[in-house]
């Protein structure tokens, strides 16, 4: 798939699903292209007692099960924090990474969560609550790191076969510390990235700490790195992602993100999103504000 820059020039990465739940997410995209009406959000959520919520379909944040049914971190967060609004159905809209932003603002769905990061450039376009996570990033290697890449620095020193995703945001961090960005492999997903370590085309493929562990876990011949912040203009980069709303929508924002300093609080965040394969290493108290700087 070539890489195509979201609005913003931010990256994320995408993990779908197989044949079949990829083509439950496109039944349900195709269900959500219906326009959104505008006006006071909560209101109008409250009155109609359903959310629509942009996801892309990406193992752990949301995606369809094999039983075919919606789920991640986002949506089973979601599902508690709107209930607790007064708003009883979340309504998993899926589309293509790069649309969500542009979906959301052209009121496609209500409301953004599938792993997104909080970055000036977004921020610029949508408002976030606060994150519910924060994330470093990792590598998968072959079976003992032969080449011994544990930064993108090491990468560029060893000058070493270097893959990511499609719009992920370790392109930008790859090029920041000098990796030549028309050198660098692009695929779909971490799945395609563990096979061309695995099968040798590459030597490493760059992604979230989260993912990366994940996707290695069956492997026999690659493993994942050590988790470690990028470099970037010499400071390290700590990224955290959040649900993203229409900037004039702050009402919504803002009891929305009452709730998630309810839940941090209380350690009930982390109990959601735990069997997602998150840690407590990866909670956190940033602050939208912090990351939109």
């Amino acid at each position: 798939m070539a890489r195509t820059r979201q609005p913003g020039s931010i990256r994320r990465r995408t993990l779908l699903l197989g044949t079949a739940a990829a083509g439950a997410l496109g039944a349900a995209g195709a269900a959500g292209c219906a326009r959104v009406p505008s006006g006071d959000a909560l209101a109008r959520l409250k009155s109609q007692r359903t959310v629509r919520l942009g996801i892309a379909g990406e193992v752990p944040y949301g995606y369809v099960d094999k039983n075919g049914e919606f789920t991640g971190e986002a949506p089973e967060l979601a599902r508690v924090i709107f209930k607790r609004l007064g708003i009883d159905t979340v309504q998993p809209v899926a589309t293509d990474f790069a649309s969500l932003i542009p979906g959301l603002n052209s009121q496609q769905f209500d409301v953004v969560s599938a792993g997104m990061y909080i970055n000036k450039e977004r921020c610029q376009q949508v408002i976030f609550a606060d994150p519910e996570y924060q994330m470093l990033d990792s590598f998968i290697v072959r079976k003992g790191n032969p080449k011994n890449l544990k930064t993108y620095e090491d990468v560029v020193k060893a000058k070493a076969k270097f893959a990511t995703g499609t719009g992920y945001a370790e392109i930008d961090y790859a090029v920041a510390a000098g990796y030549p960005e028309k050198d660098i492999v692009i695929l779909q997903d971490q799945v395609a990235g563990l096979n061309a370590v695995e099968s040798g085309r590459v030597d490493v493929f760059a992604g979230t700490a989260l993912t990366t562990r994940e996707v290695v876990k069956k492997s026999a011949k690659a493993e994942a790195t050590e988790p470690f912040a990028a470099v970037v203009d010499g400071k390290k980069k700590i990224d955290g992602g959040g649900f993203a709303f229409r900037p004039t929508d702050t009402e919504l924002r803002d009891a929305f993100n009452l709730e998630i300093h309810k839940m941090k609080k209380s350690g009930e965040l982390f109990r959601i999103l735990r069997p997602f394969g998150f840690t407590e290493n990866e909670m956190t108290e940033l602050t939208a504000k912090e990351l939109c700087r």
